[in-house]
């Protein structure tokens, strides 16, 4: 039995598998991080194997408890990876990108597979049919779009995001969802039929924090999961200790 966790930006999501897949998953602040260690170590206790990926940073005594209930993999840059790094700065590149092309091509073995991640940030990672990752894109998620309105103007409202009803906002509440929830689904139709020229039988995967909130407004076909980070974690994991 394998547990894997993300240590994400804004919240740390565990997995636990087992040869039937994913078992057991939960997401917490990092605040409530050593409750959780403590419920998973009670009730699973034929743990074998711990990997973790972080992108933010977890605290030192975290860090510690967790060492003290297990031996921990960390996925860096020596971690051996399924996959044919091209990314001409491999040094930079994030955990969590590392993971979602490693589920893309353990679920989609030799295709032309498209991941976007809709979390703080909007990322895109292509890996090509010989399983090659050639790169992507960041831009900001829907979250920070919002904060940067407010933050960057005298008067525009911190607002919480909702799908707009319409194009043309009659409100400036209207206006703002319509700006940045438009302007977020219209770069990814555009990201997405840009790679589809490129590429023969693209294959899209969302995913992300906000991948149920955009996934019915897409007009491309695209393959919604809400875990392929952690199916990516794993598939890392059973490579390295096979």
């Amino acid at each position: 039995m394998n547990l894997v966790i993300d240590v994400g930006n804004t919240f740390v999501k565990f997995g636990i598998f087992d040869l039937e897949g994913l078992q057991y998953k939960k997401s917490c602040k990092k605040s409530d991080f050593l409750d959780v260690l403590n419920t998973i170590s009670s009730e699973f206790p034929n743990i074998q194997h711990v990997f973790m990926a972080s992108v933010g940073d977890l605290d030192a005594f975290s860090l510690e408890k967790l060492g003290h209930h297990y031996t921990v993999m960390h996925l860096n840059q020596e971690t051996n990876l399924p996959f044919d790094n091209k990314y001409s700065t491999p040094e930079t590149l994030g955990t969590d990108r590392i993971a979602l092309i490693s589920a893309a091509v353990q679920q989609f073995p030799n295709q032309n597979v498209l991941v976007i991640d809709t979390g703080t940030c909007i990322t895109y990672d292509f890996v090509n049919s010989e399983t090659e990752y050639l790169g992507g894109a960041i831009s900001p998620g829907l979250a920070m779009r919002y904060r940067a309105l407010n933050s960057f103007t005298e008067k525009l409202p911190l607002l919480s995001c909702n799908m707009p009803k319409t194009m043309m906002g009659n409100s400036t509440a209207d206006s703002i969802h319509s700006g940045v929830v438009h302007g977020v689904l219209y770069e990814m139709e555009r990201f997405i039929e840009n790679y589809n020229c490129k590429f023969a039988g693209l294959k899209v995967v969302l995913t992300g924090g906000d991948a149920d909130f955009l996934h019915g407004s897409i007009k491309n076909d695209i393959f919604a999961s809400s875990n392929f980070l952690l199916e990516g974690l794993n598939h890392i994991l059973e490579y390295n200790i096979r």
